[in-house]
């Protein structure tokens, strides 16, 4: 079966715009909530510093997937991708984390906050990453690296735009406490928009089954193909979250030679295509098998 895959690239430009966009945002951002006192800014300027090393990461991730594979990476550099997407989420989770005892200290102990330099910079942050999700949002379904980036930049232009709401609210009605709830509001968000992210990225890299194959299903289609006694030792697994691969071994019903088997292996090719969307399939024919590993064949 050919090992050309269909997959969608990425435009390395509009990451390396989004890149240089989010390095500005981050140190003004350091900038303006060092000099105001305001926690909700730092923490904006935190996540957009994290933003700026999900795109390094996304660009990277690309850059390296492109190349072709070789003797030593017979797979290519395809998995860079997830690798890159496991490390955001890692990343974002510990940031959320950080943020909230940092919030819930703050609340405790509420501090003056230049509502001035909050509002301006938050109206800033929520322009410039508005501009970033724009300019991602063709790319994001393209491969989970791209959503990883994509999904920094969309929580954080929520949260700029939850510190503008917290400036005026500091600004018009002095209520300090809501720089804080607004750090918390931020952090519980990643948290919860990170999780299935993270969690995507452990299954592909443990290579686990996807949660979208169902293994019964696979063998109990596979046993109606003519000429087919069972089948056994299926793996299935994610090489990124859009390639499938498939390995097992099937046991005819006949001694066949080599050749003989070459209609059913197209079958089982085709049935796996068609039905399960699985694209690089390995098989490995056996007949009269024998009991061995626990395995009866």
């Amino acid at each position: 079966m050919s090992h050309n895959y269909d997959t969608k690239q990425v435009s390395l430009p509009k990451l390396v715009f989004t890149i240089i966009l989010n390095l500005i945002i981050t140190v003004a951002q350091f900038i303006g909530g060092i000099i105001s006192g305001s926690l909700a800014l730092i923490s904006d300027a935190i996540h957009n510093l994290s933003d700026s090393v999900s795109v390094i990461l996304a660009w990277l991730a690309q850059v390296l997937s492109r190349k072709p594979s070789t003797l030593k990476s017979t797979f290519g550099y395809k998995r860079a991708e997830i690798l890159a997407a496991f490390i955001n989420s890692i990343a974002l989770t510990g940031i959320s984390v950080y943020l909230i005892f940092e919030a819930v200290e703050r609340l405790l102990h509420p501090q003056p906050v230049d509502a001035r330099w909050m509002f301006w910079l938050g109206l800033l942050g929520l322009v410039a990453n508005g501009i970033s999700v724009l300019v991602l949002e063709r790319e994001k379904n393209k491969n989970i690296n791209i959503k990883a980036a994509y999904l920094h930049l969309v929580g954080d232009a929520l949260t700029s735009l939850a510190v503008i709401v917290g400036a005026i609210l500091i600004w018009f009605y002095h209520v300090l406490w809501v720089d804080a709830v607004v750090t918390i509001i931020i952090g519980v968000y990643l948290l919860a928009h990170t999780w299935k992210l993270l969690k995507e990225s452990v299954t592909i890299l443990m290579q686990m089954t996807p949660a979208q194959i169902d293994i019964n299903k696979i063998e109990t289609r596979l046993q109606l193909v003519e000429g087919l006694k069972n089948t056994h030792h299926i793996h299935v697994w994610n090489l990124t979250d859009k390639l499938l691969h498939f390995e097992c071994r099937l046991n005819l019903e006949n001694d066949l030679m080599v050749s003989e088997t070459a209609e059913i292996c197209e079958k089982v090719s085709k049935i796996l295509h068609d039905e399960f969307d699985i694209e690089h399939v390995t098989i490995q024919f056996e007949y009269g098998g024998k009991d061995k590993l626990g395995c009866k064949c």
